[in-house]
């Protein structure tokens, strides 16, 4: 082929957006001209009338010709020019004119080590090479652009500076690894655009970036430019003296928020606070209620709100619905210097199929797997991560570490983890594919949340990782090296259905169900466990805690306040969903505020935060309440045989000798009085809480303030306490320490 049918055979494939390679094309080219090198410039601009190309450092000027209508234009310059940086002068039909540098003169922006990394799946900091990055080239300020995408025929950056045609930047592709990347200078933060991408099969389609740090609010789903170094951080004093927040032995508490209903504004409380405005009421509220951490459910760009966030579609963006990434950062740093710590809950088990986001992202199945048995959950309507792929757990690892280290955060809540472990989850026979061994564990994912975990453990030693895993997998909690998972703590999803069971039972018939709120120290201390009464105990028909709860009105708040008490008083770390805290009667809805007026209408309601909030502050002074939250030494019952009268008494303790918490439930509303209690030391035992208290909506019945042991053997223990057990009442009480002791906790 002639240099001449070769230069009409690439400016077709140009005009028509087939070219594999328009770098080789476009832009500054030495070629040979009747024997002689000179230098050319074309450029592919459909929507100019006429194309100077200027001299970036001395202005000179020379009009580029049309050699095709479609807009493409060139300039062979004379002999002996040497190459010299230059810019575009763009002059349209309706008589615009624009001047920029051509993003066809800049150099790969993706380094050898870049691409290797990636295809090997090790590239810890993805983020900082695909996706969208103001920055400077050759002293040119503009974007930079890259994308894996290693199925498509050509991939190009569209938006309105181009006028949605996907023509106009085609980008260059990095064939071993699939990348495709391009320089567009002029562009800046706030951009708007979308990858066309050219399928195998020559389809052509939109996509929103996968790395995207911002997204057009819905339901829009562009993805925007964002420069994410600009924001001044001012929580150094927590990230380098409080930021170890998996140490077994500190006090930990989580309200778990969801930011577009906590609270909202306006007359008719139907605009939600965003990211900046929910950051002091939040705090303040936060902080007053003795929480230690706020658990947010995924912040990560979705498009459908009653998702609450669990189908994400813009893993590396927060949603815009509540501002920009600044915003967000802005909320993370104002929780941590109050003192507060943030949990993200992240959804890596599976992703929506909506048609701009990952789902056959370049014409392929490239982050889910082909074969729809292991590739899409039936129940959910979803796609399953092939985790087996490297470049897939390189997306999700490096976006675990990216929320982590770029945002702050303190920990990282794994959601639906079971899914992710089992390959026939919510499915029928023949409906899964057994792996190598002809097992039902997903040895895949196995090894990318061992993965994940150990990456976690070395790169953000203070980070905390959580699953939310639903069966009885062994050794979620234990280190990755170990042949464990590598999770720091584990939602105990078993206590949770065990208690509210139980405690949904009328009192009369509790007697019966005993077995429900003890089975749980059997196994207690298998995993470091979290006990969550979470959003999903609210949601879906299952009505309010409060709700949930037998007997009148006043029961109700009872047993709620029996019931969050057995929760901070068991061994393992707390979560408490919001609204449960003020015994709120609507089931949680995401389209509106927390019923706050309640506080206003009667003392049940007040007296239940007043409770939570009383109950935290106990739990925090008693050291008890949480050193041990993982060791059999931190517990020890009294009796759980007393099923007759519903009664359940044990010990909290720490890892100072002497230092306990007594704990004594009675499940009925029978007063039951002159009660005995065997304790393990002699001394007064002063009451730390009442749940019956006037204060909390309760009768008031007690026991003055304590009670000192005597020599009356009981429950097996040659001392003993005299009390009054109020009804559907629990009482925490500690003894009093001798002078020699010096106090405690």
């Amino acid at each position: 082929m002639t240099a001449a049918a070769t230069l009409e055979h690439d400016l077709r494939q140009i005009v028509h957006g087939d070219h594999r390679d328009p770098f080789r094309v476009l832009g500054m080219h030495r070629v040979s001209f009747a024997g002689d090198i000179r230098l050319v410039v074309r450029a592919f601009i459909p929507e100019a009338q006429a194309v100077d190309l200027v001299h970036a450092d001395t202005g000179e000027t020379w009009a580029m010709e049309r050699v095709d209508g479609a807009g493409f234009f060139e300039h062979v310059l004379p002999a002996g020019v040497a190459a010299f940086p230059y810019r575009l002068r763009v002059t349209t039909a309706e008589g615009s004119v624009t001047e920029a540098a051509d993003a066809y003169a800049f150099p790969s922006s993706v380094t050898d080590i870049d691409l290797y990394l990636i295809g090997e799946g090790t590239h810890l900091q993805l983020y900082r090479v695909l996706g969208a990055h103001p920055c400077e080239m050759q002293g040119v300020a503009g974007v930079r652009f890259a994308v894996w995408a290693p199925g498509a025929r050509r991939v190009s950056v569209v938006g309105a500076f181009c006028r949605w045609d996907g023509r106009r930047f085609p980008m260059r592709l990095h064939p071993g690894a699939g990348v495709w990347e391009i320089f567009l200078p002029g562009l800046d933060a706030g951009a708007v655009y979308k990858y066309e991408i050219k399928a195998g099969d020559g389809s052509v389609f939109l996509k929103a970036d996968p790395l995207a740090f911002q997204a057009e609010l819905r339901p829009a789903t562009a993805s925007v430019v964002a420069d994410l170094s600009t924001y001044e951080w001012q929580d150094a004093d927590w990230m380098h003296e409080h930021h170890d927040v998996r140490r077994p032995d500190r006090p930990m508490t989580v309200y778990e928020v969801h930011i577009g209903s906590w609270r909202r504004a306006g007359d008719d409380g139907a605009t939600p606070l965003g990211y900046r405005e929910i950051a002091d009421p939040l705090a303040d509220y936060v902080a007053e209620m003795g929480f230690t951490h706020v658990e947010l459910l995924p912040v990560m760009e979705h498009p459908y709100d009653p998702s609450w966030g669990y189908q994400v579609t813009g893993y590396f963006a927060p949603t815009a619905r509540f501002g920009t990434p600044a915003d967000f950062k802005f909320l993370v740093d104002h929780l941590h210097r109050r003192g507060i710590g943030v949990i993200l809950d992240w959804v890596p088990a599976h992703f929506p199929k909506d048609a701009f986001a990952l789902r056959r992202f370049d014409g392929t199945p490239l982050y889910e797997h082909a074969d729809p048995r292991l590739g899409e959950h039936p129940d959910w309507g979803t796609m399953i991560f092939n985790f087996g792929r490297n470049e897939v757990r390189n997306f999700l690892i490096a976006n675990a570490l990216f929320w982590l280290q770029e945002y702050h955060v303190d920990g990282l809540r794994v959601d639906a983890v079971a899914s992710m472990l089992y390959l026939d989850y919510s499915r029928q026979p023949g409906q899964w594919v057994p792996n190598r061994y002809g097992g039902r564990e997903n040895l895949e994912a196995i090894d990318f949340i061992q993965k994940l975990n150990a990456t976690v453990r070395e790169r953000v030693p203070g980070a905390l990782m959580i699953a939310e895993e639903s069966t009885s997998w062994p050794g979620v909690t234990q280190a990755p090296h170990l042949g464990g998972l590598g999770f720091h703590l584990k939602w105990n999803m078993g206590w949770m259905n065990d208690f509210l069971r139980f405690i949904q039972e009328q009192p009369i018939h509790r007697k019966y169900h005993f077995n429900l709120l003890t089975f749980s120290l059997m196994y207690a201390f298998s995993e470091r466990f979290v006990l969550p009464f979470s959003h999903d105990e609210v949601v879906h028909g299952k009505g309010s805690m409060v709700n949930k709860m037998p007997g009148d009105d006043w029961q109700k708040f009872a047993n709620l306040r029996l019931a969050l008490a057995f929760m901070w008083t068991h061994p393992g770390k707390k979560l408490l969903f919001m609204g449960i805290e003020i015994g709120q009667w609507r089931e949680w809805s995401e389209e509106r505020s927390l019923d706050w007026h309640l506080l206003g209408e009667g003392p049940l309601h007040i007296g239940m935060q007043r409770f939570v909030r009383d109950l935290n502050a106990v739990y925090h002074a008693a050291e008890p309440l949480w050193a041990l939250d993982f060791a059999p030494e931190g517990f020890e019952w009294i009796d759980f045989h007393d099923v007759e009268q519903s009664v359940l008494s044990f010990v909290r303790r720490s890892a100072r000798p002497g230092d306990e918490v007594l704990v004594v439930f009675n499940f009925t509303p029978v007063p039951r009085l002159q009660y005995r209690v065997g304790v393990p030391a002699t001394g007064f035992y002063r009451e730390l809480l009442n749940s019956d208290a006037e204060a909390y909506g309760g009768s008031n019945l007690g026991n003055q303030g304590g009670a000192a042991t005597e020599p009356v053997p009981a429950q097996g223990r040659e001392h003993s306490v005299c009390l009054t057990l109020p009804p559907l009442g629990v009482l925490l009480l500690r003894r009093d320490p001798p002078a020699e002791d010096g106090g405690g906790g």
